[in-house]
């Protein structure tokens, strides 16, 4: 394997180790293995399970982003593409192995001193806010600053439960909870 394709194994080897058993719960040894690698092969790549663990946080919100923001801009404009976030979650949660949030899931892990990693989750959380903060904007007309933000923070705290109690209750049917009381955020489309 090349350089580049052996840092990308690692960081998808690790991150579905991370996101199904827990950041606390698998060690380097078990990455190392996982990977068929050496341990000196795993360090010329990462300092620590730390920077790992950034990798691959960076790497499923960058590909999240993404999938979203396609997602979101094939929908018609309006509340279709207010709600397209819920829509794109019921399609993450028929997934197989859908264990909720990597972010959250990992953040619950964390110890009061590993403030890199709660810095990179603070990030991305702030970084989908933002994206709904310009879908909200684009689709209802004269908004002020403030009620764009209530909007975009509704749907935001709507999403980031939905997601966790699917997860808790594996079942979906918080997700079209969430989605059927979004539209009240927004009632300025009726």
């Amino acid at each position: 394997m090349q350089r580049p394709e052996l840092h990308q194994h690692i960081i998808t080897t690790a991150g579905n180790l991370f996101y199904v058993q827990g950041y606390n719960s698998t060690g380097i040894n078990e990455i190392i293995e996982k990977c068929g690698i050496a341990k000196a092969t795993l360090y010329g790549h990462f300092k620590s399970k730390e920077d790992i663990c950034v990798a691959y946080l960076e790497q499923r919100h960058d590909a999240f982003m993404h999938s979203l923001k396609s997602f979101v801009g094939r929908k018609s404009r309006g509340k279709n593409q207010l709600l397209g976030i819920f829509d794109l979650l019921q399609d993450m949660y028929r997934e197989e192995n859908f264990q909720g949030c990597w972010a959250l899931k990992t953040l619950g892990e964390l110890s009061p001193d590993q403030k890199k990693i709660l810095g990179v989750i603070q990030k991305q959380k702030k970084d989908l806010l933002l994206f709904l903060g310009e879908v909200v904007g684009e689709n209802i007309p004269n908004l002020s600053r403030a009620e764009m933000e209530k909007t975009s923070g509704g749907l935001y705290l709507l999403y980031e439960s939905a997601i966790t109690e699917s997860h808790l209750f594996k079942n979906d049917w918080p997700i079209y909870m969430a989605k059927s009381i979004a539209p009240s955020l927004f009632t300025e489309l009726e």
